[in-house]
């Protein structure tokens, strides 16, 4: 598994030195990368990443997830119950674009399931 650390300081270089001793890939991303030896850019560490650990400080994220089981080639094709199928990985495109634009500018602290998108943006626009 390859994992990208994005910062090196308490938080993502212990973290990331106790994956790496767990046999895991760790890409450390700095924005200086000459401060810890190995590290990289930010555009090398995230490169390929299965997996993206944000440990730096002042930053406010949201949290986007699918909403179940989503096609990666990750899963084997039996992994959801009997009845219910896999989502494709599409699903992630409008909120992406979304949170990407001007009007989510100051969107913080949320959690987004992808597959109920449509609905969490019409309550959010009703909080507002």
């Amino acid at each position: 598994m390859r994992i990208a650390v994005i910062g090196a300081g308490n938080v993502g270089g212990t973290i990331g030195e106790k994956w790496a001793a767990a046999g895991r890939h760790v890409a450390y991303g700095l924005r200086d990368p000459s401060r810890r030896p190995g590290a990289l850019s930010f555009d090398q560490a995230l490169d390929g990443a299965e997996v993206v650990l944000l440990a730096v400080p002042g930053v406010t994220v949201n949290l986007l997830l699918p909403g179940g089981a989503t096609v990666t080639g990750m899963l084997p094709l039996d992994a959801v119950p009997e009845g219910q199928g896999f989502l494709e990985p599409a699903v992630m495109g409008s909120p992406i674009v979304w949170l990407a634009s001007d009007e989510a500018a100051g969107v913080h602290d949320e959690r987004i399931v992808a597959a109920e998108f449509e609905r969490w943006l019409h309550d959010w626009h009703r909080r507002r």
